[in-house]
């Protein structure tokens, strides 16, 4: 092999100079479509990160809308509970209110009626006694006639009731 100066020479003005027309015409638009490239691969990376970051945050504000749906629920509940413990301390005791007025109102009534029966038991017995002695009256008797008469009186008395 032997080396010749112009040759070499040449050699390298041309590789210069392919050199520049690649870097002018290849590699300058391959490194800008690599850097496009890049910056969209980069600006996805971002947009997943951004993603995460907004679902986490989604994540994060239903499990507080959760935690305060269960905690309307659990208060809701408790509510309820206390509503229906008053409530049914209010019938019962609208139950025994009720319940001592009507023995009060049946002890009155009781009270009346036997007022009632007393009075036509006096009434009777009176006009019982006056009739007894109306009869005793008209006809003067002796003691056996007197009592025979009290005892049908009775008796007739008797089956009125």
């Amino acid at each position: 092999m032997h080396f010749e100066p112009t040759s070499f020479v040449l050699a390298i003005i041309a590789f210069l100079i392919l050199y520049f027309l690649l870097n002018k015409y290849a590699f300058g638009p391959l490194f800008a479509v690599m850097e496009k490239r890049r910056e969209l691969v980069k600006q996805h990376i971002d947009e997943a990160a951004n993603s995460r970051a907004q679902a986490q945050g989604f994540v994060d504000e239903q499990k507080e809308a959760l935690a305060a749906a269960r905690k309307e629920a659990y208060d809701i509940i408790e509510q309820a509970k206390q509503t229906s413990v008053r409530q049914a301390d209010e019938i019962v005791a609208k139950a025994k209110s009720e319940t001592v007025r009507l023995k009060d109102e049946a002890a009155r009534d009781i009270v009346s009626e036997k007022n009632k029966a007393v009075a036509e038991l006096r009434n009777e017995v009176s006009s019982m006694s006056v009739a007894i002695a109306s009869k005793i009256i008209e006809k003067q008797l002796d003691e056996k006639e007197q009592a025979q008469l009290v005892s049908q009186y009775l008796k007739e008395v008797g089956e009125k009731q």
